[in-house]
């Protein structure tokens, strides 16, 4: 389906919080690379688990708990099949994409890095696999190196190769920029990376929701995604890791459903994926995401990265002739985001007189400040689109930002 046979309608119409006024205007919402909001299917989900199956799982025997247990590992199946993973063993429930690289960071981390060793990532990525690393290498004594990106906002990868070196333990890449829309050639960086005997985590956080991902043929080692970026609920993601770079891997977490046996003198861990996740979890979020990723498949992938392809080139036209405005950020390949600088306008200052005209877009430094520094900016204005924006959207920020030409002429 091409971007124009695209049924933005329908899809709208499935996202209730999109229709009512902000400001007594209507609700122009361009921010999912923030959050996206959630269809109707979602949120029936959440409240049909929570009125008729609602139990902690795996240790009851009971009707309730069967039934959260089944909806719970049925998820599990469900996003497995939907990034194509070998095993169910291999999908490790978790809160989002900031506690995925986390748990790598701090499990194979602490396991496999030692003094003198260097942890590789690049100057794209987003604070959440930026930080865990930093905090990883101070610990132990290692070293974080970083893959420069070029003006146009692409990762100079004429470099990466050098940069792997035999100290290199881990490299940690995001498969989509959440500050520019940059979509890096993954599956090459992985190619390269296992050439020199380097592990690989992808951050996919803004990748899932725009178009089809498949880890084995990827062929990466891990990859970390968030489920409120994909149309699901807040609170749930999902680390993906190869099940025997899991295997190795101690728990990071200790409590209950962790664990095989427990005495005082010793405890016996759990098989995977449940290794890695103590206490109870995120059940409802699980069983959210899981429609959400339903929902996906309904309007289609192919559909959807269509859509998105026709609104990001429909957008870059409009953006580039307002007088003063300057996107970042025009590499190779793109997905979801228009991001850009206006002469003399502060972007929280546009960001504030948008929300006036009903237009919700982001304002700051998305959490990517070494990117953003590459450009010599502190901030920029962030469009981010979703399968449920139209052209229509793109021209309400058109005319917001030209409100804000007449404010600060």
């Amino acid at each position: 389906m091409s971007g124009k046979d695209f049924d933005v309608a329908r899809v709208r119409a499935d996202f209730p919080i999109l229709h009512q006024e902000v400001r007594g205007r209507p609700l122009v919402y361009l921010d999912s690379a923030a959050t996206t909001q959630k269809p109707q299917a979602v949120i029936d989900a959440l409240v049909r688990y929570y009125t008729h199956d609602n139990a902690n799982v795996h240790r009851g025997v009971h009707a309730l708990s069967e039934r959260s247990t089944a909806a719970y590992e049925g998820a599990r199946e469900r996003i497995r099949r939907f990034i194509n993973a070998r095993d169910t063993k291999e999908i490790i429930f978790v809160r989002g994409c900031t506690e995925a690289v986390n748990l790598v960071a701090q499990s194979f981390g602490r396991s496999k890095v030692g003094p003198g060793d260097e942890v590789l990532i690049t100057a794209m990525e987003h604070h959440s696999n930026i930080v865990p690393w930093q905090m990883l290498c101070d610990k132990v004594g290692a070293t974080l190196k970083m893959v420069p990106v070029d003006e146009r906002g692409d990762l100079r990868l004429e470099q990466l190769d050098a940069l792997l070196t035999e100290r290199t333990r881990i490299l940690a890449v995001t498969h989509v920029s959440n500050a520019l829309g940059t979509v890096n050639p993954v599956k090459e960086i992985v190619k390269r990376a296992h050439a020199k005997g380097v592990p690989v985590l992808l951050d996919g956080a803004q990748a899932l929701q725009h178009f089809r991902v498949d880890v084995q043929d990827l062929d990466c080692d891990f990859y970390a995604l968030s489920g409120h970026k994909a149309f699901g609920p807040t609170g749930i993601g999902v680390l993906y890791g190869k099940a025997s770079v899991l295997e190795s891997m101690p728990p990071w977490q200790g409590g209950g459903d962790m664990i095989l046996t427990v005495t005082m003198e010793k405890t016996v861990y759990n098989r995977l994926p449940y290794r890695f996740e103590a206490g109870t979890p995120d059940i409802s979020g699980a069983v959210g995401l899981a429609a959400a990723l339903d929902y996906i498949d309904s309007v289609g992938l192919d559909a959807i990265a269509a859509h998105d392809r026709d609104l990001l080139e429909y957008g870059a036209q409009a953006l580039e002739a307002i007088p003063g405005l300057k996107l970042l950020g025009r590499g190779r390949e793109r997905s979801g985001v228009l991001s850009f600088i206006m002469e003399d306008v502060h972007a929280h200052d546009v960001g504030t007189i948008l929300d006036r005209e009903g237009v919700a877009i982001r304002a700051g430094h998305h959490c990517a400040q070494p990117l953003l520094s590459c450009f010599g900016v502190a901030a920029t204005v962030r469009a981010s689109l979703a399968m449920y924006n139209t052209r229509e959207d793109i021209d309400a920020l058109v005319r917001g930002l030209h409100k804000v030409r007449e404010v600060f002429a």
